[in-house]
């Protein structure tokens, strides 16, 4: 799947994975959005598509009480700098939000004055880290969209900020919620044995292979193994990857990446009762769900524990491509990354 592919992707699910018709933004019931003190969420980067489809989620009034009550009330536009194609994008996105309601900022810290809780959707993971730590300094809740970072020690330094200053937050792939990966971790198969997840997995020359496109897919395969896996090894070509880790328990997971023909998200789990295949993409309603409920209660639905490992696990690939697929152990890329996050000083 190529960047076109991947931008029909998004305005596929945009518009199906949540259900809306295009009758809405061109009808102009996203004006007079809510502005409840409490409620009121802030959104910074508007390069992707995500942030309108959250945007339109969150802000429609058809919606009830399914977020919680919580609306998107002022967005910060400004996004990544190198990656053009997302970048020529963000006129177009802030005009989309613009029109559902919401006030369009000059800064992150103007953003902060209107808000109580923050969307980090920028598609950018370089710019993560910039970004979230005068949300997370201003003490407010956050959800980071993925990829949550570039770089393993970018990830490590935000997670010890929102422990600096006592801040909740998370970052999930919205593939966590995939038909029966809930049923399967509460033991519909019993123990899960091993399992095999796949994804399309899109390169992009500013982010780590995996980090880019298929961290979706690895998410799957944690939601499914859980954390603990020691080893990586990876197989690279030019339109496939095939990634193995080794769980502590000598358990066995592994990713599959597409990059040429049907791109598609799923797994088959193996477990000691049953071998199950995961269902449908149900698109951004349930992670939506899961941010607005954080949000309410301020207790993380992912553990930046699991977040961490997700991403050591797609550095150890990519460490592993580069030494011709050798086996490379995780805490040898944690150790670096926390020897370089060490050096971020948070004040």
């Amino acid at each position: 799947m190529n960047h076109s592919d991947r931008r029909n992707f998004i305005k596929k699910t945009t518009i199906a994975g949540l259900g809306l018709g295009l009758a809405g933004s061109a009808s102009g019931i996203y004006e007079n959005t809510d502005k409840k003190k409490g409620k009121r969420v802030g959104m910074i980067g508007l390069d992707t598509g995500h942030s309108v489809a959250f945007t339109k989620a969150l802000n429609d009034p058809s919606a009830g009480d399914k977020y919680g009550g919580y609306k998107v009330v002022a967005a910060y536009p400004k996004g990544t700098d190198d990656i053009e194609e997302w970048k020529n994008r963000i006129p177009e996105f802030t005009e989309e939000v613009k029109s559902q309601g919401v006030e369009i900022v000059n800064s992150i810290e103007e953003m902060l004055k209107e808000i109580d809780v923050v969307l980090l959707s920028c598609i950018d993971g370089n710019k993560h880290l910039e970004q979230a730590l005068p949300v997370l300094k201003a003490g407010k809740p956050l959800f980071i969209d993925k990829p949550f970072a570039a770089s393993l020690s970018d990830a490590y330094s935000i997670v010890e900020a929102a422990k600096h200053y006592n801040v909740p937050m998370f970052s999930s792939s919205s593939l966590r919620y995939i038909d029966g990966a809930k049923e399967i971790a509460e033991g519909t198969i019993g123990k899960v044995i091993g399992a095999e997840a796949y994804s399309p997995a899109h390169i992009e020359e500013h982010h780590p292979d995996l980090f880019w496109y298929g961290v979706h897919g690895v998410e799957i395969l944690f939601t499914i193994m859980g954390t603990g896996c020691k080893s990586v090894k990876r197989t690279f070509t030019e339109n496939t990857d095939f990634v193995v880790g080794v769980w502590e328990d000598n358990r066995i997971g592994s990713y599959r990446g597409i990059r040429e023909g049907k791109g598609s998200y799923g797994g088959t789990v193996f477990g000691e009762d049953g071998i199950s295949v995961l269902g449908k993409y149900q698109g951004y309603t349930p992670l939506l769900e899961k941010i607005t409920e954080f949000f309410n209660t301020g207790i993380p639905p992912v553990s930046s524990n699991e977040t961490l490992e997700i991403f050591a696990f797609m550095q150890a690939a990519e460490e592993s491509k580069q030494q011709g697929g050798i086996s490379i152990d995780i805490e040898s890329v944690v150790q670096k990354a926390k020897t370089a996050a060490s050096k971020n000083r948070i004040t």
